[in-house]
């Protein structure tokens, strides 16, 4: 009889949090404390509000100390050390990934790289749950936030001045935990942002036509990340051939605000992570680029509608730090000053005529 009784309240438990009180209390009155330690809290996965598709560990939240970072990854593989280095800064609380798309694959493949109280997924695909008090409360109280690929054009739409936007905000800014993103997750961490509200773009469209329909900038209105205000970020930076339209966003906002203009671009498998103090480390196999306006009066010979774009200030137009990741993070690029990095080398991009040339 006891045996059904057990077998019952744990499955039970999958649906019902409240009820694991009451299993334990009836395995402690019954002298049973050996069973009751077989049911094992931390891996019990259990849905929470309508976004969540799913949490992995301990669904009571608790509050860690945390440290303040951020994380601009670049898309295809995900690097181990990256999740890791956020999980410290995490202090054992709660870890969180957002998405408008896909599944909890984080879940369980975050809460194995380190010392975590839980992992979950929110997939908020409408401004309504983005406006949700449950979804809010959960971001709220989480220690960590990833915000995953997929389409930025999506995060803009259903995420932008709704509860989700402003929490974040609060997050990373005034609770100071760590926060990252890849591909269009990390494509909305910069102080400008390339929308893709119409449709992605390429280099090509880009350095042909600055203003083309499809080249859509927001400019500080969306995520506030610190050492980020001026600063447009792109991923996929070299299998998709991204240098050109990064140039050309650098560009536009040169032009449109008159701003010296900055811009990270981050190949696959590569990302850059922003310690409190703006030192920005550099993990994983592939490369990162930091780009800079080479003085506030290299602005663009011509950039305007429907002409081909031309920056080229004695093949000057925009300074260029490129670094090699590696497992441990030792090669640097400080955003404080954009004038300091180790482990890389220096290059030059400049645009004739529609074209990215690019020299040592």
């Amino acid at each position: 009889m006891l045996y059904h009784i057990i077998s019952s309240m744990i499955i039970t438990k999958f649906t019902m949090n409240v009820v694991l009180i009451f299993v334990l209390t009836f395995f402690c009155w019954s002298g049973k404390l050996t069973i009751a330690a077989s049911v094992k809290i931390d891996t019990t996965l259990t849905r929470r509000s309508a976004a969540s598709l799913g949490l992995v560990g301990d669904s009571a939240d608790v509050n860690g100390t945390t440290v303040g970072g951020t994380v601009l990854a670049g898309g295809g593989r995900d690097v181990d050390e990256v999740f890791q280095w956020m999980i410290k800064k995490a202090g054992g609380g709660d870890f969180v990934v957002l998405r408008a798309t896909g599944t909890d694959a984080y879940n369980s493949y975050i809460y194995d790289l380190g010392s975590i109280n839980s992992v979950e997924t929110l997939l908020i695909n409408s401004r309504i749950l983005a406006n949700d008090p449950e979804v809010e409360r959960t971001i709220l109280n989480a220690e960590a936030v990833f915000i995953s690929g997929g389409d930025q054009a999506n995060y803009v739409n259903f995420w932008k001045d709704t509860k989700v936007h402003y929490a974040l905000d609060y997050l990373r800014n005034v609770k100071q935990i760590p926060m990252g993103g890849t591909s269009a997750g990390c494509a909305i961490l910069g102080g400008t942002y390339f929308s893709a509200l119409i449709d992605t773009i390429t280099s090509p469209e880009a350095l042909n036509n600055p203003y083309i329909r499809y080249l859509t900038l927001g400019y500080n209105d969306f995520l506030k990340q610190p050492f980020l205000s001026d600063v447009v970020t792109d991923t996929h930076f070299d299998n998709r051939d991204r240098h050109g339209r990064l140039t050309t966003f650098l560009a536009r906002m040169s032009h449109d605000n008159g701003i010296l203009a900055r811009g990270i671009g981050v190949d696959e498998a590569a990302a850059v992570c922003i310690e409190p103090n703006g030192i920005g480390k550099i993990y994983g196999s592939g490369n990162v680029y930091f780009l800079s306006q080479n003085g506030i009066d290299s602005t663009p010979e011509t950039c305007l509608n429907g002409s081909r774009l031309d920056w080229y200030r004695n093949q000057r137009a925009v300074r260029v730090y490129k670094i090699k990741g590696t497992s441990d993070g030792a090669s640097i690029f400080d955003l404080n000053t954009w004038a300091y990095g180790t482990g890389g080398n220096h290059l030059y991009y400049y645009v004739r005529s529609g074209i990215l040339h690019i020299t040592s």
